[in-house]
C-alpha cells in the first residue's frame, strides 16, 4: 500500500473535513431564503383588486403590470418607457417560451423611440 503523498490539493489527512461535518459551522443557515426567494413570494401573494366594476383576485405581480399599463395607456412616458423595456427583456432573455423573429425585434426598437416621442408631444 502507498502511502499518502501530502502536497498541493493533497492536505493531511488529520486536517481534513470528516464526512458530515461542516467546514463552515457559522455559516449561512440552512432553509434560510435569500431575495430572489422573498421577492417571488411576495409577488406571488394574491390580492383582490376592482377591475371593469368587478373585483377579482390577481398576483401582486400582475397588478402591478396591470397599473403600469394602464398609466402608459394613459400617456405616462415613463410607465411607456418602463413597459416597453420591460418587454423588451423578457423577450430577448426567454427565446425558448416566446419565439420572436429577429424582424419583430427590429420593429420594436424602431417602434419604441416614436412611441416616447409621440407622448411628449401631448
Amino acid at each position: 500500500m502507498a502511502k499518502y503523498k501530502v502536497g498541493y490539493c493533497r492536505p493531511p489527512k488529520a486536517t481534513q473535513f470528516r464526512p458530515g461535518v461542516s467546514g463552515n459551522s457559522r455559516g449561512r443557515p440552512r432553509g434560510s431564503r435569500n431575495l430572489a426567494t422573498d421577492l417571488a413570494a411576495e409577488l406571488g401573494e394574491l390580492i383582490t383588486v376592482r377591475e371593469d366594476g368587478r373585483h377579482c383576485r390577481v398576483s401582486k405581480q400582475r397588478a402591478l403590470i396591470k397599473s403600469l399599463m394602464a398609466k402608459a395607456l394613459q400617456g405616462d412616458v415613463r410607465a411607456a418607457a418602463a413597459m416597453l423595456s420591460l418587454y423588451a427583456r423578457v423577450v430577448t432573455e426567454c427565446p425558448e417560451e416566446q419565439p420572436v423573429e429577429n424582424n419583430d425585434l427590429q420593429i420594436l426598437r424602431r417602434f419604441a423611440p416614436r412611441l416616447l416621442r409621440s407622448f411628449q408631444k401631448e
